[in-house]
C-alpha cells in the first residue's frame, strides 16, 4: 500500500538532510508506527508520502501510484491528520467537515451518515456548531482525525494525531484504529510516545532521517533483550537503561 525506496530529502536552507535513504514497505490492513525523537524526519516523511512535499531523490509509491507526480489519482483515496491542525478556526466543526467532504466529492447523504457516526465514535456530539477556535486541544485533534476518516479512505496518515488526548480516550481510539484495520484500512502513524507505538503491528524507528530498526513490537524487544519499546529506542540511541 505504501512503499519508499532510498527516500532522501535535503532542505537547501541550512543544508539539512531531514530524510536519509529511507526504505520501507507497508502492507494492506496494517498499523505501522514510524517513531523517533522530535526532528528525526517523521513529519517530513509523511509530507512526502502524501504528496505535500517533493523528495530530493528516491521513490514513493502509494496505492500503486508514484508520489507526488500522480498525487491527483491518490488524493481521494487517502486521509491525512497532520501534526499541525488543518482546520479553519473561524468555521464550526460541521462547516470544516463539510468543506473536506466537498473536496472528496461526497454526496450529502453519505456526509451526514459519516459525520454523525464519527461524532459519536470520537465523542464530539454536541460540538457540531462550535467554532474550532473554541475547542480544546484534544477536541481539535479528534476533529482532525474525523476529517481524515470522513470519506472512508483506503490509507490514512496520522502525524502525532493522538498527542494531547487524554489516556482513556487514547486507548479508545486505538481500539477504533484496530477495528478500522480489521476492515482493511492501512494506517501509518508517527509518534514520539514509545509506549503508544508498541500497540502498532510493526514499528520503524528513525534517527536523523535513517531507519535504524524495524519489526513487530515483541520482536524488537526480544531482539534487544529489553521489556519496552522505549528501552529499544534508548538502546539504539546510545542511552541504554541501566539496571542501577
Amino acid at each position: 500500500m505504501i512503499e519508499t525506496e532510498n527516500l532522501v530529502k535535503v532542505f537547501k536552507e541550512g543544508n539539512i538532510r531531514a530524510v536519509d535513504g529511507l526504505t520501507i514497505s507497508i502492507r494492506k490492513g496494517e498499523i505501522y508506527a514510524l517513531i523517533g525523537a522530535n526532528g528525526s524526519g517523521k513529519t517530513t516523511t509523511v509530507n512526502m508520502m502524501t504528496g505535500a512535499l517533493a523528495p530530493t531523490s528516491g521513490r514513493i509509491i502509494v496505492l500503486g501510484f508514484e508520489m507526488p507526480r500522480q498525487r491527483r489519482l491518490v488524493s481521494g483515496r487517502i486521509g491525512v491528520a497532520p501534526q499541525e491542525y488543518s482546520l479553519y478556526p473561524d468555521l464550526t466543526l460541521e462547516q470544516n467537515a463539510r468543506f473536506f467532504a466537498r473536496l472528496y466529492g461526497m454526496n450529502p447523504q453519505d456526509f451526514r451518515r459519516r459525520f454523525n457516526e464519527l461524532n459519536e465514535i470520537l465523542r464530539l456530539r454536541g460540538r457540531e456548531h462550535s467554532l474550532v477556535s473554541n475547542l480544546s486541544g484534544g477536541m481539535k485533534r479528534r476533529a482532525s482525525i474525523e476529517c481524515a476518516l470522513l470519506h472512508e479512505p483506503e490509507v490514512v496518515f496520522f502525524d502525532e494525531a493522538t498527542v494531547g488526548i487524554d489516556p482513556v480516550l487514547r486507548a479508545f481510539l486505538w481500539d477504533y484504529f484496530r477495528t478500522l484495520r480489521s476492515n482493511g484500512l492501512t494506517i501509518l502513524l508517527t509518534s514520539h510516545v514509545m509506549d503508544e507505538a508498541g500497540k502498532a503491528d510493526r514499528i520503524g524507528l528513525v534517527r536523523a532521517g535513517k531507519l535504524v530498526e524495524e519489526g513487530e513490537p515483541e520482536e524488537l524487544m526480544t531482539r534487544h533483550n529489553v521489556h519496552s519499546i522505549e528501552e529499544v529506542f534508548l538502546k539504539l540511541s546510545g542511552n541504554e537503561v541501566s539496571d542501577a
